[in-house]
């Protein structure tokens, strides 16, 4: 049995929370820490009502690396998995550095004054890892994560050679709000306010925010319009998937959503830089972050389900051949089971599943490393045993 300490306490760690809990065999203790201790307490409350188990709670500035060590030295856990904001991930690997402890997180860093993000600043960590005899498994959710596994899954067993994969993200959900993020607002908004970006030929290629779109028609969900999006899995697939020509990332908005947010940017309120307000200086989209709903308490009312998967076309036995390898979530059965919606409940599963692959040493060397760097079967079973069963389709259609 294994000690975790999980930092972070909103949506995604209640899930993890969770689901770490229900397997004392892999984690035999866990403490979870967050700035706001009294959230981390609600999910212990949560958690002990529901399994018994006692979970240890601390308060924790993340960005405070000094503070981050002492931690954990007082806890000493066997891996530090982070599902704190991305702007932190570079101060808690720092502290992994320092107290010789494996590294896990969900997203790659971004910095807090540039709405950009890529996995240069984690990379450039691998030596020092490496020399510390410390492992670091990057993007343990499911996109990135489980759409990395799904083509290294494809790589193993489905094809000889991979030529395109495009990623395809639907929530086709309702909660019920007029304006509302599924995930951290602040995240979220620089994100989808961002350039497209998408490989093809050897070389990235810009798009205009969400200026390229066309239809999809999701299992279980119906047809949905989708829109080119930059995502960080592209970067790493691109170097580990060989003889790839061609890597998308497409996400589904509906037009109400896509209406605020032009009339939100619009009117400066998605800006990331600091403005003067009654003598005091402020960020609009931290502002914005504020007044918006909780992502976290947005589960109960949430209808309907995703649908997130990868279509990878190729060739096999000297044929062309398209698949999808997808899951589809129900935000009421997800609710149902861990108080969550299933947008929280599709990154706190893969979370999990990464912790216990590294705790159970079938993930784990020294360095820095992106899922798809590893065996993709056992992740691939844990899906289907914890709570996000994948299908594989051979498809006609492909995407344009």
């Amino acid at each position: 049995m294994k000690k975790v300490l999980i930092i972070g306490a909103g949506g995604v760690s209640t899930v993890v929370v969770q689901k770490c809990a229900a397997l004392p065999e892999v984690f035999g203790e866990i403490v979870l820490a967050s700035r706001t201790k009294s959230k981390c307490d609600k999910i212990a409350t949560l958690v002990k009502a529901k399994t018994g188990r006692e979970i240890v709670t601390e308060a924790l500035d993340a960005d405070n690396v000094s503070e981050t060590v002492a931690l954990i030295r007082k806890h000493n856990p066997d891996l530090v998995l982070n599902v704190a904001l991305p702007y932190q991930d570079l101060a808690i690997m720092d502290a992994c550095l320092e107290t010789g402890v494996d590294y896990l997180d969900t997203a790659n860093y971004e910095p807090l004054d540039t709405a950009k993000f890529e996995y240069s600043w984690q990379w450039a960590y691998r030596e020092k890892f490496e020399a510390a005899n410390i492992s670091a498994l990057l993007g343990s959710g499911f996109d990135p994560g489980v759409t990395n596994v799904y083509c290294a899954y494809a790589q193993k067993h489905l094809f000889d050679e991979i030529h395109t994969v495009d990623i395809v993200d639907c929530n086709g959900g309702d909660h019920g709000k007029a304006f509302a993020t599924n995930f951290n607002p602040e995240i979220n908004i620089r994100e989808v306010t961002s350039e497209g970006r998408y490989w093809e030929n050897g070389e990235w290629h810009a798009t205009a925010p969400l200026s390229v779109h066309q239809s999809f028609d999701f299992p279980q969900v119906g047809e949905r319009e989708m829109y080119l999006m930059y995502h960080e899995e592209m970067e790493s697939l691109v170097e580990n998937i060989p003889g790839l020509k061609r890597i998308r990332f497409w996400m589904t908005f509906g037009q109400e959503y896509l209406t605020h947010l032009r009339v939100l940017e619009n009117v400066g309120m998605t800006r990331i830089d600091e403005v003067e307000y009654e003598g005091q200086k402020i960020v609009p989209l931290q502002f914005l972050k504020a007044v918006l709903p909780d992502p976290g308490s947005l589960g109960e009312n949430y209808t309907g389900k995703t649908c997130i998967g990868c279509v990878i076309e190729g060739i096999k036995d000297g044929e062309h051949k398209r698949v999808f390898i997808y899951n589809v979530c129900d935000h009421a059965e997800t609710f149902k089971e861990v108080g969550a919606q299933a947008v929280s409940y599709t990154t706190g599963v893969p979370a999990m599943i990464g912790a216990k692959m590294m705790l159970s040493d079938h993930w784990r060397k020294p360095g820095v490393h992106n899922m798809e760097e590893y065996d993709p079967d056992p992740f691939m079973e844990d899906l289907n045993k914890y709570g996000l069963p994948w299908q594989v389709e051979q498809w006609n259609s492909s995407v344009e």
